[in-house]
């Protein structure tokens, strides 16, 4: 038990740093390549930091045997939107509070509202629709569904691609090539891109070893503490697994890089009711009833008092994102001592 919470510790240090890492490289690479702030936060980090959340279902719903595993599978899956829309939302919010606090303004999520807006009616209407119409229509939509998510997505990166955004803001030096520039051996100015995509490939796998340990060692956790694989996979792996979107968005927002940071979050939450749910509508009965219903209404509840207030009050109060971490505390209240 306490070998299981010293690797716990050990795995979250290593998955801070690799975010710290992810975050520097993907400015440097959106800067050089000439990508719109809404590029860089919504695609290009949303889907690399979705590489933990999006291998771990994966890897439970294709292993041999367990359909109690293609359960679990499901659990996780709908369980990262619904960790980004609640805990995500929370740590942004918190985040642009000191933040303001600290640029002596008033609190206020400074993000762009066209990307916001985007992002979150993509994630209302394709996750709302994988949840319900399956329920309503039975499993033989399931299929086409899966094939209508996929082109969605294909759908979305086009729009935020031609869409209108921002350059990248200022952005600090690449931490990979810090040392060689003090040896003299790197031109810090004129240094190849390929450092980036070098410090990007690093960042990624430690980001990936680093929730794989976390995952394994927070289900011994779990077990010795007599929770549920379902609970663990709706409640505590996607924890770990969504780590690296928040401690990015957490990192970015600290900057006053808000538009970076929520887009780095919504456009994961775009990808995670896209990508991975139709792997679960093809390859698993994909039953959403009972905590992971509740958990999919959570998460499109907090999605909607968002886009409402960037649409309808034309400002993002830090205080509505943080309403979404009183859905994951009420919700992980009511299934620890209720159910």
């Amino acid at each position: 038990m306490l070998n299981a919470i010293l690797f716990l510790l050990l795995s979250l240090a290593m998955i801070l740093l690799a975010a710290e890492g992810f975050t520097n490289a993907i400015e440097v690479i959106g800067r050089r390549l000439s990508f719109s702030q809404a590029v860089v936060g919504s695609i290009l980090a949303a889907v690399g930091t979705a590489l933990p959340e999006t291998i771990l279902p994966l890897v439970a719903i294709f292993a041999p045997g367990a359909h109690q595993s293609k359960e679990i599978g499901v659990g996780a899956i709908l369980g990262a939107p619904f960790m980004l829309a609640t805990i995500g939302f929370f740590l942004v919010g918190v985040s642009a509070i000191i933040a303001s606090k600290r640029a002596g303004r008033v609190p206020e999520v400074r993000a762009e509202h066209r990307t916001l807006k985007r992002d979150l009616k993509f994630f209302l209407v394709m996750y709302s629709s994988a949840v319900f119409l399956p329920i309503a229509f039975g499993h033989g939509v399931t299929t086409p569904l899966a094939f209508l998510l996929g082109a969605g997505y294909i759908f979305y990166v086009m729009r935020t691609m031609a869409g209108d955004s921002a350059a990248l803001e200022h952005f600090e030096g690449l931490h990979i090539i810090k040392m060689p520039v003090k040896w003299g051996l790197v031109d810090e100015a004129h240094h190849h891109i390929a450092w980036a995509f070098l410090q990007v490939a690093v960042a990624l796998v430690l980001m990936v070893f680093g929730a794989q340990v976390f995952v394994q060692n927070m289900s011994v956790v779990s077990a010795a503490c007599g929770m549920s694989p379902l609970l663990f996979a709706l409640l505590v792996a996607p924890i770990a697994t969504e780590l690296p979107e928040k401690f990015n968005s957490v990192t970015w927002t600290l900057k006053g890089k808000d538009t970076l940071a929520v887009g780095n979050m919504t456009g994961a939450m775009v990808f995670q009711s896209t990508f991975p749910v139709s792997v679960g509508l093809l390859f698993t009965p994909w039953k959403v009833e009972g905590l992971a219903l509740v958990s999919a209404v959570l998460a499109l509840l907090s999605a909607a008092f968002v886009l409402y207030a960037v649409t309808f009050r034309r400002r993002v109060d830090p205080w509505v994102m943080i309403l979404g971490g009183t859905f994951y505390v009420a919700y992980a209240a009511w299934v620890i001592f209720v159910k």
